[in-house]
């Protein structure tokens, strides 16, 4: 407690108020992803290569292997983690002793989710699964030439939007339902064209039921390239662009979906400018796609100085997507959603009135110098404090804690 009043003071000298910065991180919600917790195999029947880059790595014991052994993870994660968030659910973890395939899914197959998301009072959000399967297999979906194959994922997708709409009525929470497809080519195409127009069209198919957008909220992702998708990716960064702000959807933007040398954060402030929402898939892409569990960085630093500088933390929905099985996926949890807040919660600590009136001036030796300057301040004690206050660990319990846990579920197959 001494040490965050020392640090009250300190950030008040740059007329910063610690208090409101911690109550405004306690509101901020982020989507914890379910792939995490069983390296992206989900829980039905199926067939086909993963497709499309997905891959997760290694093989560290206790990967969760039924609904109740995610949701037991996610619910230790949870506890190690302050504030209050969302599970972010992929069509492919359905729960139910049938086995529908992908145009066959229904409500019922995750009424298990909704209801345990009650009692944890959780959010959800939602995404068709466009991969993993033998109609996939081609690395074409939505766009695929086949009319059939086409018919197959638009049925998956218009279902999936339903599933969402319900989940969001019955949690009184509007659930984002984010389709990314890993439609593309190995080798460079000779007709581009032709697969942008048909998965336009079975996006507007997928879309044509209008939901209200108090229950389900619909986003388009896009992607650089991925494994078996080097040459062109159907769903470009432009494609969806496009799509998004024609159609009135959520753009999704993945920071493992850009070339590793873009600053997506620094794409917030010009798409915000034709999108009222905006998706974020925070990850780090060591090499393209590679899904990373996020760090302190300068990456996510910016993403969050983006976020709150430029007043979208009301319009974004922050999402993560990295997958790690050489390390506790419990702790890999953990440690990234974490590092999220910290980012943010660093961010609502900076001057920013004085930033931007130097800026404003053009006095750009100011600017450089309290931004160099503020890197400095006591973060951590205030970081401590919000932990303090939610009740959970910090530094060697934590680390303790998370290596408890994992200590009890290693014995997993």
């Amino acid at each position: 407690m001494m040490q965050y009043e020392s640090a009250k003071a300190v950030f008040a000298d740059w007329g910063v108020d610690t208090e409101a910065a911690l109550a405004k991180l306690a509101e901020i919600p982020i989507s914890m992803h379910c792939w995490q917790g069983d390296d992206v195999v989900g829980f039905e029947q199926k067939s086909g290569s993963s497709g499309g880059g997905i891959q997760a790595t290694g093989s560290h014991p206790g990967r969760a292997r039924t609904p109740d052994e995610l949701r037991a993870d996610l619910e230790f994660s949870y506890g190690m983690i302050p504030g209050n968030h969302r599970l972010n659910l992929h069509a492919c973890y359905l729960d139910t002793d049938q086995n529908p395939d992908r145009d066959e899914i229904e409500y019922g197959h995750f009424a298990s989710w909704v209801d345990w998301a009650k009692e944890q009072r959780l959010g959800l959000d939602f995404n068709p699964t466009f991969f993993a399967h033998a109609k996939a297999d081609d690395n074409l979906t939505l766009s695929h030439p086949d009319q059939g194959i086409r018919d197959f994922w638009i049925e998956h997708g218009k279902r999936s939007r339903d599933i969402a709409a319900q989940m969001g009525a019955a949690l009184g929470s509007p659930v984002v339902n984010n389709i990314w497809v890993p439609d593309g080519y190995k080798d460079t195409p000779v007709d581009r064209m032709a697969s942008r127009v048909r998965l336009e069209q079975s996006l507007d198919a997928i879309r044509a039921l209008k939901h209200d957008k108090a229950q389900m909220l619909d986003a388009v992702e896009s992607k650089l390239f991925g494994i078996g998708v080097e040459a062109c990716t159907v769903g470009s960064h432009e494609f969806y662009m496009g799509y998004a702000i024609r159609n009135e959807t959520l753009l999704c933007l993945d920071m493992g979906h850009f070339h590793p040398t873009e600053n997506v954060a620094d794409k917030l402030s010009s798409v915000a400018l034709s999108l009222d929402e905006i998706l974020l898939h925070v990850s780090r892409p060591m090499r393209w796609d590679s899904d990373h569990v996020i760090l302190l960085d300068d990456a996510i630093l910016q993403m969050a100085q983006e976020l709150v500088s430029a007043n979208l933390l009301d319009r974004t929905h922050i999402g993560l997507d990295f997958f790690d099985a050489t390390i506790s996926r419990t702790a890999a949890w953990v440690i990234g959603t974490r590092n999220m807040q910290k980012a943010l919660l660093q961010a609502l600590l900076a001057p920013w009135d004085e930033l931007k009136r130097a800026e404003s001036r053009l006095d750009f030796t100011t600017r450089f110098m309290a931004t160099e300057e503020i890197k400095d301040l006591p973060y951590g004690a205030v970081w401590s404090e919000f932990c303090a206050r939610m009740e959970v660990a910090t530094g060697k319990a934590l680390i303790a804690d998370l290596a408890r846990y994992q200590k009890k579920v290693e014995a997993r197959g």
